[in-house]
């Protein structure tokens, strides 16, 4: 399909200019279903013809095999076997390559459409808008088209955790850390929000948490109108703010541009922690303001990261 492939291979520059800007591109892709399904374009590395899929023993579900690309293994997995669909015992001959949490795989689907760009305040979570048929608990995010049909924008971070399973949870560096610390993060996958709230516990730090972009903006709000002593400011209670990139209704370009341009949280550095990890999605962070970057999810690394902002 020639007019996603130049979609896809568009400059790193005209990507990046998407920071802040509320917008999304998602790859719209079918199961073999009259469901349209989409993933965000800058998780995707390639699409093209499935080759040969080399069968292994004891491949977890959904695992159809692996694949040599490039000279690197990576496994292939079945979108329609995680969704229910009764699609998922027929042969599908097209794949997504993928590249997330530090992370390679193929993903096969019955065809890809295009690409749409859309603001993400038209992206709701699925509780807000009814699903068409997918299991609801691997849909992060729903958006509709000019048509009127609905695309189900599939959670791959949680599909992916169910693949390889759980990262386990280390030894966390130790620190001198204040046990009056408070932090708030968001992000919109299950998985992250439980795994960021293990590292938070384990370092003993007290915190608050949302779910998308617009809910973290209106509870920053809420926490910054209290009213604080004569020598006090909103960071002597707030240490940290967390965030993720790609969230429903704002992302968190757009959630750090309005933290950094609002004078009640100065002095709170803002850490971005996205499954998105390459040289330009850092490189859109700094554009908006955020203190540091960190990829999801490596847990060390991440109460690593917070420590130095945490220790100031």
């Amino acid at each position: 399909m020639s007019a996603t492939d130049a979609s896809l291979l568009a400059s790193v520059d005209a990507r990046t200019k998407l920071a802040g800007s509320n917008k999304m591109e998602i790859l719209l892709f079918s199961l073999g279903t009259r469901e349209t399904f989409g993933i965000n374009v800058f998780k995707v590395r390639e699409v093209s013809q499935t080759p040969a899929i080399t069968k292994t023993p004891n491949m977890p579900f959904g695992v159809e095999g692996v694949l040599s690309l490039r000279g690197n293994i990576i496994p292939v997995i079945s979108l329609a076997r995680f969704v229910g669909s009764e699609q998922s015992g027929r042969k599908f001959d097209t794949m997504i390559v993928t590249e997330f949490n530090k992370s390679t795989q193929a993903f096969l689907v019955d065809s890809v459409d295009r690409i749409i760009r859309v603001d993400w305040d038209r992206v709701r979570a699925p509780e807000n808008m009814m699903s068409t048929g997918a299991n609801q608990n691997l849909i992060t995010a729903i958006t509709e088209l000019e048509d009127g049909k609905l695309v189900s924008i599939l959670d791959v971070e949680q599909i992916l955790a169910t693949v390889v399973g759980e990262p386990r949870m280390p030894d966390i560096p130790g620190a001198q850390l204040e046990s009056d610390q408070y932090i708030f993060f968001v992000d919109d996958s299950v998985v992250a929000r439980k795994e960021i709230t293990s590292v938070l516990e384990k370092m003993g730090l007290k915190f608050q948490q949302a779910t998308n972009g617009r809910e973290a903006w209106d509870r920053l709000q809420v926490l910054a109108s209290r009213s604080f002593g004569e020598d006090e400011c909103l960071h002597d209670y707030l240490k940290l703010i967390l965030v993720d990139a790609e969230m429903p209704e704002m992302d968190g370009y757009v959630l750090t541009k309005l933290i950094k341009s609002d004078v009640r949280f100065r002095g709170i550095p803002v850490i971005m922690h996205s499954s998105l990890s390459s040289n330009a999605n850092k490189a859109m962070g700094s554009s908006v303001g955020v203190d540091a970057y960190v990829a999801k999810f490596d847990p060390a690394i991440l109460a690593e990261t917070l420590i130095p902002f945490l220790q100031r």
